[in-house]
């Protein structure tokens, strides 16, 4: 954990600047956090005590500028103060060092694997996550977590995460309408959970399938209607031929 040498007053996230002005270098660096988002407002509806941040800013001292990842997972903390929601993310307010740090690298390198590992290790995040399509000779995908003070990396694709209760890794898949290898999360069996697009995609073809099921299960209805009525029908006659030869249908023994 951090250990705080902090001034008597502190300001509040209101008063601290909520961005460092400085542009993303790509449009994967907001997409893929975008991503996992996503699929964390779904598969975790129901949860109010986590947030997801995008490029938003962690303020660890007030008069030093604030870290600002790509993208970060918080728990046990409030989803929302109010409709106006967090400018930024103060740790003297919070009390919650983020869980889950990931950062995208870009065409511009801007330090992922040296000096923001070193500062991500001393905030005491667990998970540092660093994503780089670009790697030729090396994964993709590096996750480092801490142990004993020390970013160890983990081995695999996807990794579990068992204190979020979450793997991560990544994948081809299309998102946005692009079709590329993505970061996602993944359950301890390692299979990969859906995007919101995927999801409204299974749930309209579960419904159709429901709705062709019902249909079938009409056109069988309809037809065992018409088979009784066609029986009922050559009762009519032959008792209709029965009656024709005297013979009263109700006294056949």
């Amino acid at each position: 954990m951090l250990e705080y040498n902090l001034p008597r007053y502190l300001p509040s996230a209101e008063e601290l600047p909520d961005s460092d002005e400085t542009p993303v270098d790509n449009e994967l660096q907001e997409l893929i956090p975008g991503l996992l988002k996503a699929i964390l407002l779904i598969l975790w509806s129901e949860r109010m005590d986590w947030l997801f941040a995008i490029d938003m800013g962690i303020y660890y001292h007030p008069d030093k500028p604030p870290i600002v990842p790509d993208g970060f997972l918080s728990l046990g903390v409030e989803r929302f103060y109010d409709e106006e929601l967090r400018p930024s993310y103060v740790l003297w307010d919070e009390n919650v060092v983020p869980i889950f740090v990931l950062e995208v690298v870009s065409q511009n390198y801007r330090k992922e694997y040296t000096t923001k590992l070193d500062e991500y290790e001393a905030l005491g995040v667990l998970y540092y996550v660093i994503y780089s399509s670009r790697r030729r000779r090396k994964p993709h995908l590096e996750v480092h977590k801490l142990v004993n003070g020390k970013y160890e990396l983990q081995e695999g694709n996807p990794v579990w995460l068992p204190e979020i209760g979450l793997g991560i890794g990544c994948e081809r898949g299309n998102y946005s309408g692009v079709t590329r290898e993505w970061m996602y999360w993944y359950d301890e069996q390692g299979q990969r959970y859906l995007t919101p697009a995927e999801q409204i995609k299974q749930e309209t073809q579960r419904a159709q399938q429901e709705t062709q099921r019902a249909q079938q299960e009409a056109q069988r209805a309809q037809q065992e209607a018409q088979r009784a009525e066609v029986a009922e029908q050559r009762v009519q006659q032959l008792t209709e031929q029965l009656r024709a030869l005297g013979i009263d249908r109700d006294n056949l023994g």
